[in-house]
Order: C-alpha cells, then sequence, then structure tokens
C-alpha cells in the first residue's frame, strides 16, 4: 500500500488499486459541477486525459493547483483536463465561480468513491481518511496510463512542468 504525509508527520496509507504507468486506466465515472451533476468518464479510450486529483478545492494549495492547470489547460489543444476532488459538485461550482475556471472539467467523487478506489487515490487513514490525495495521471488514447505522480507531501505543489510535458507527449 503506497502513502503520502500530511504536514511532513502523519503518514496516511492510500486505499484502492494501484495504477501504474502501462496499466490499462479503469472507466470510472464522476460528477461533473458544469454541467451540474452531468456524469463524466474517466479513463475511455479515444483522447487524451490530463487527470489531476486534489483533496479539496477549499485549501490554499488545491485552489492554486487547479487556477494553474485551469491556465494550462486552454495552451493543451487536445487535452481533456479533468480536476476530481470529494467535494460536492454544488460547492465546486461555486468555487469555479469565484475562480474564473472555464478551460477545464471540475468533477466529484463524492457518490461511490469510484475513481479514487480504482486509481488507488483515497486515504485510507489519518485526519483526511475518505478524499483523494494529490495525484496526477495522464491516459493515453489507448486507454493506458502513460505518466503517474504522486505528490508524497499533500500540502505541497505537484511538479506541473513534468505533468504537463507528460500530457503533450500522449498526444503524439
Amino acid at each position: 500500500m503506497a502513502t503520502v504525509t500530511f504536514k511532513n508527520d502523519t503518514v496516511c496509507n492510500l486505499a484502492g488499486n494501484e495504477i501504474n504507468v502501462g496499466d490499462k486506466a479503469p472507466e470510472v465515472t464522476v460528477v461533473n459541477c458544469d454541467p451540474m451533476l452531468q456524469n463524466e468518464t474517466i479513463g475511455a479510450e479515444g483522447k487524451v486525459q490530463l487527470v489531476v486529483a486534489v483533496p479539496s478545492l477549499d485549501t490554499g494549495v488545491c485552489d492554486a493547483e487547479t487556477r494553474r492547470f485551469n491556465v494550462e489547460a486552454a495552451l493543451l489543444e487536445g487535452v481533456e483536463v479533468i480536476t476530481v476532488s470529494m467535494d460536492l459538485p454544488f460547492a465546486a461550482a461555486r468555487w469555479c465561480g469565484a475562480a474564473g475556471i472555464e478551460n477545464l472539467k471540475v468533477c466529484s467523487d463524492f457518490r461511490n468513491k469510484d475513481f479514487a478506489n480504482a486509481y488507488g487515490v483515497l486515504l485510507a487513514d489519518g485526519p483526511l481518511a475518505g478524499i483523494t490525495a494529490r495525484v496526477i495521471f495522464v491516459i493515453g488514447k489507448d486507454g493506458k496510463i502513460t505518466y503517474k505522480q504522486v505528490v508524497p507531501e499533500i500540502t505541497t505543489e505537484p511538479n506541473y512542468e513534468e505533468a504537463i510535458e507528460a500530457a503533450k507527449a500522449a498526444l503524439v
């Protein structure tokens, strides 16, 4: 079982099915906040997806990360960028409106935690148990994972440049 830390102190175990580069991406459904409550599919073949899992949009790091990927998404023609959290779609929609999010899909895994379990990013214990770790996946057109970044300290931002380059590489 993989782990991440919270504030460099508490070790949090990740639950679910660990997915790695080269594996077939599980096809799961999450709930979009715009259009409200529309199902979105992660892991389908035929398109490149950059999937960004964050603990909660209501935290400073997740806020900054999602805003940054919103800017980067506008430059990634041919890549579907999806941010997934456990935030309710209604709260996510309010946050997106205030943050001016227009270039990516912001989705929730609140219903069944299908994404978090299928991709092995559910925090199993610790103070944040029940939400997603900070993880990025790139899924190629063939439906396979081409890139995975697990941010080892959940309160820090990911390596944006590496993730963006991986998404661009998956287009080729």
